[in-house]
Order: C-alpha cells, then sequence, then structure tokens
C-alpha cells in the first residue's frame, strides 16, 4: 500500500527539485518512507497542519492543493452565488508560496481570492473576513510550532475557525480530489490587498482603549515578535497609545522562518523570551512583551522590585485583563446590563470568581479558541461580550474578530500597566492583590509527547485506560467528580477530554489538536502562595507517572 504512493510520488515530484531529492534520500528506508505515507494529515477544525516535507503525512504544495480543491467544491455547494475568500499567511517556511497556489486554485473555480500583500497576523484575517464578507478565510500558519511545521487554518463567513460539522464536510469533499490535480488560475478573480484592511484592523482596535493617550504612565517596553506577523501592527498600536519607548529585539524582528534564535517560537517558553529578557535588563525595561509568529498569542514578563524579571503565565495575565477591562467600564459606566466573559474548561477558574464580583456571567467551553468565537455569536446581544480567554496565551478583547488577538491585547496590557502605574502600583502588586482577594490559584501543564505511529497508538492506549479506570484518588485526596466530554455532556460538543475535580484540585487531561501530545492541565488552590506551588508539583508530579 505505502510502496505505490512512494512511486506515484516520486514520479509526479520530478519538476519539484527539493521534494524529490528528500523522496530520493529516504529510498529503501522503510521506517522513513513508512513515517511520511502511513497516513494522510487529518483535516479538523483547526484545518490542517503538521511537518513539511515529501508525502501524504507531511505539509507540502500538493496536500495544501488537495485540500483547497476540497475546501472550493464544499463552498460551492453553499447558498449564494459569488462566493470568496480571505487569504493570508504568516513568516514560516512556504506561507506565501502556499497561500499564493491556494489563490490561483480558488481563482480556477470561480471563486474570487483576497489575499494580503505580505505576512498577516490571524486575527487581521478573521478581521478581513468579517469586513470584506467573504464566504470563508484561510491562513498559513502552524502559530507557535517548531519550524519544522506549518498549517492551513479555515475561517468561515464570520470570521471563526469552522465547526466539526463543517470540518467533516470539508474532509468528505477533499477525499473526493487527488494530489496532483491540476488547474488552470484565472487572475481577473485573484486581488492583491493592500494596508487598508490592517489599517482599518487597527483603527477599530484603538476604539477599545480605556486608558487612551496614556504615553505619561506609559512603562518602557521591550518587544519581541519572534521573527513573525506582530512587528508592525504591535508597534503601530503601541505608538498610537502613546508609548515613548519601545526597543524591539533586534536578531527577532525580521520574518524568519528558521527561527535561528527561538526554535520553539512559543510566548509561552522562557527559552523564546531570553533575548528579550537580556535586552530589557539592559534598557532597563519594565515590560517586555512576545508574540508568536502568527501574533494571536502573547506573553509577558514584568519587571520587579528587586530588578528581576517575573513571567506571568497565560492565566495571570488573562485574569489582570479581565479585571482591568471589568473595573474600568464599570468605572465609565459602559459595563453592559448583562456582562459575559468566556473561559474554555482549562482556563483558572480564578476568572470565575473575578467575573462574580463585577455581575458578570461565565460561559465555559471546550479548549480552542473557535469555541470562544462561537459564544460570541450565540450571545442573545452580542454587546455582553467583555473578553473571552484561554490559558494558553490567547485573548480576544473585543468583537471585531473572532479568534484571539496578540495586537489588541498587546494595547490593552501596556495600557494596563500605565493605569496601574498611574496609581503607584505595578502589574505585579496588581496580580498579588488578586491572589489575596480570590486565593492561591496555580496552574501547570504537563505535555507528554508521542512520535509516529506508534507514539499515536501509546496515546490513544494510555486515553483508553484513564477512561476505563478513571482515577478514584489523587495524592491521596479522593476525586470528587469526574466528567468524560467524550460523552457530550453540558451542552458542549463530545470531546475527547477527561476531567477530575476535588478539594482544592481539578485535572483536566486530553490529547492536543495541532502536534502529536497528550496534555494534562493542573490547577489548585491553597491559603498561601508556597502551598499552593507545593500541592501543584507534587501532584504533576504524581501524575506524570500514571501517563
Amino acid at each position: 500500500m505505502i510502496e505505490p504512493l512512494y512511486e506515484e510520488w516520486l514520479k509526479h515530484t520530478r519538476t519539484d527539485s527539493e521534494l524529490h531529492e528528500e523522496l530520493l534520500s529516504v529510498k529503501g528506508d522503510a521506517k522513513a518512507v513508512e513515517d511520511r505515507f502511513y497516513r494522510e494529515l487529518s483535516f479538523g477544525t483547526g484545518g490542517l497542519r503538521g511537518v513539511l516535507g515529501a508525502g501524504t503525512n507531511r505539509m507540502n504544495v500538493y496536500s495544501v492543493g488537495k485540500a483547497t480543491f476540497g475546501l472550493a467544491a464544499y463552498l460551492l455547494k453553499q447558498a449564494g452565488e459569488k462566493k470568496s475568500v480571505a487569504i493570508a499567511y504568516d513568516s514560516r517556511i512556504k506561507s506565501r508560496e502556499f497561500a499564493f497556489t491556494i489563490a490561483e486554485i480558488f481563482s480556477s473555480k470561480g471563486i474570487e481570492a483576497y489575499i494580503f500583500d505580505e505576512l498577516t497576523p490571524t486575527p487581521v484575517l478573521s478581521y478581513a473576513v468579517r469586513k470584506l464578507k467573504t464566504t470563508a478565510g484561510i491562513v498559513i500558519t502552524a502559530s507557535h510550532n517548531p519550524k519544522e511545521y506549518n498549517g492551513y487554518k479555515v475561517y468561515n463567513s464570520k470570521g471563526c475557525q469552522i465547526t466539526d460539522e463543517a470540518a467533516a464536510d470539508i474532509t468528505a469533499e477533499i477525499a473526493r480530489f487527488g494530489y496532483f490535480e491540476t488547474y488552470e488560475k484565472d487572475e481577473s478573480l485573484i486581488h492583491v490587498l493592500n494596508d487598508e484592511i490592517k489599517n482599518a484592523f487597527l483603527s477599530e482596535i484603538y476604539s477599545l482603549s480605556l486608558f487612551p493617550d496614556c504615553g505619561d504612565y506609559a512603562p518602557k517596553v521591550v518587544y519581541t515578535p519572534l521573527n513573525g506577523t506582530g512587528n508592525k501592527p504591535v508597534r503601530e498600536i503601541l505608538a498610537k497609545l502613546g508609548v515613548k519607548t519601545l526597543s524591539v529585539v533586534p536578531e527577532q524582528e525580521a520574518p524568519d522562518g528558521s527561527f535561528a534564535t527561538c526554535p520553539y517560537p512559543n510566548p509561552e517558553e522562557k527559552a523564546a523570551l531570553s533575548l528579550a529578557l537580556a535586552l530589557a535588563k539592559e534598557k532597563n525595561a519594565e515590560l517586555v512583551l512576545a508574540t508568536d509568529p502568527d501574533a494571536d498569542r502573547v506573553g509577558i514578563a514584568v519587571r520587579g522590585e528587586n530588578g528581576e524579571y517575573r513571567l506571568f503565565n497565560g492565566n495571570e495575565t488573562g485574569v489582570l485583563l479581565e479585571k482591568y477591562i471589568l473595573e474600568r467600564r464599570q468605572e465609565k459606566g459602559t459595563l453592559p446590563p448583562s456582562p459575559v466573559v468566556v473561559k474554555t474548561i482549562v482556563t483558572t477558574d480564578m476568572a470565575t470568581d473575578i467575573a462574580k464580583t463585577y455581575g458578570a456571567a461565565v460561559k465555559e467551553v471546550l479548549t480552542g479558541f473557535k469555541y470562544i468565537g462561537e459564544a460570541i455569536d450565540a450571545l442573545a446581544d452580542e454587546r455582553s461580550y467583555i473578553m473571552g480567554l484561554e490559558e494558553s496565551y490567547g485573548y480576544l478583547v473585543g468583537r471585531h474578530a473572532r479568534d484571539k488577538d496578540a495586537v489588541s491585547a498587546a494595547m490593552m496590557i501596556v495600557e494596563m500597566a500605565a493605569y496601574y502605574r498611574s496609581q503607584g502600583k505595578s502589574l505585579i502588586d496588581a496580580l498579588e492583590e488578586l491572589y489575596e482577594a480570590y486565593g492561591y490559584y496555580t496552574t501547570s501543564l504537563f505535555s507528554k509527547t508521542y512520535k509516529g505511529k506508534s507514539g499515536k497508538e501509546e496515546m490513544d492506549a494510555v486515553l483508553a485506560g484513564i477512561r476505563r479506570e478513571p482515577w478514584k484518588k489523587l495524592l491521596g485526596r479522593p476525586v470528587l467528580a469526574f466528567k468524560d466530554y467524550l460523552q457530550g455532556i453540558e451542552g458542549l460538543p463530545k470531546s475527547d477530554v477527561l476531567s477530575f475535580r476535588g478539594e482544592g484540585f481539578r485535572v483536566i487531561v486530553r490529547p492536543s489538536g495541532t502536534e502529536p501530545k497528550l496534555k494534562v492541565y493542573f490547577q489548585v488552590k491553597e491559603k498561601t502562595a508556597e502551598d499552593s506551588q507545593a500541592f501543584v508539583s507534587a501532584l504533576v508530579a504524581s501524575v506524570a507517572e500514571m501517563v
């Protein structure tokens, strides 16, 4: 089965020297060939994502083409006569090539394609779909994954990532096409976008500010776009806000898909911020910002009184933003009658506690920002939406998009720092006040990577085993509530997620939707920071041995 596939690809890639040479290099290596062909990249609500290279289990111009032919067929079956798509891409290897190939294929099917002329953040693509009223949107990105990866994310006409139902229908259409389809592009249907959409995006973001023209109190900022798409828009919005001292990490300023100075360009990882932290010390900056390559996640570090920098995790930044926005809007009299905060089930429960203080409801959704986007559209009045947050450094503080947005979050973080600075406080002070008011919530994430076909089978077996015999106790504390979201509970879609709650702890287990990883999310709450940290450390060590 695999050998004929290999020979077919060898034949059809003769004019594609890079992929052809890769295939020749593994000739006779059964394991290497199997890894490239034992399956096709799966198309889900997040589209496609995989390692770049040759084969059906790789991201390449042929797997991208096959997906696009299927998506085009799906769109042409939808209601409405005129079909169109918006297309964006990040700084990753092959991103621009994939994006323009996609535009050409859509044009060959009579579908208008609006494509950005330069690398563009994911939230701008979501905004563009809504602004241009296109039928769908696509962004070529693998977000914060290592350089070896790329991806293909699909958005519906609301600018939200596609639903499970739509993904299944698109998958069925993709199956009808081969990897080496031919087409004739129609240049008249390909429209290259200038800065008009991006400028409108930034204007709408600035309108969200709750402390505009805060330059007199703005902190000194060091920023790194991690060689991605955030460089221009983040700098522009901070300049508009009035930030006077902004230094950008020079080695990570220009687009670079090899991510030479940050092999894992993820603002969740301290290593990715190492150059930014060094520059911050040199510049005596008070705040460090880092956005991932497609600028939908943002991480921060704050200088303490001792001159050292404290890295905030995604939950900490999220609850600070939530409290700031609720408090400021209450002060300004712009808080809606029935405010709503949307968070994922793995995000800290402190967000729920804070929301109650301001009379806000909390809507919990499955992991994945598309569910937050869907929750906004499901509100009786979307003006009641305050913000959406997830523990993995993703936030949406406005209704301009339907995906997480690091550009607007960066603006709000800086103005929040300025606001507290005007009161003689730092972000660290503000965070400690939250812990004192709501309890010492401590969160942690344990991940285990499984590689190749056998790794996937092992991961599935681990999950099946836990589901078959759910844990009854963790560190001697009884599990008081066990939930299996695969059963379709609490009005949420079925999902391969297991949840365990006990006195002072919560543990959630799920496979990653974008990488071959098993993820375990921990939350504990104790009376002191020391007790909370000790408990979560022991809990992580205990569960790690069981998975």
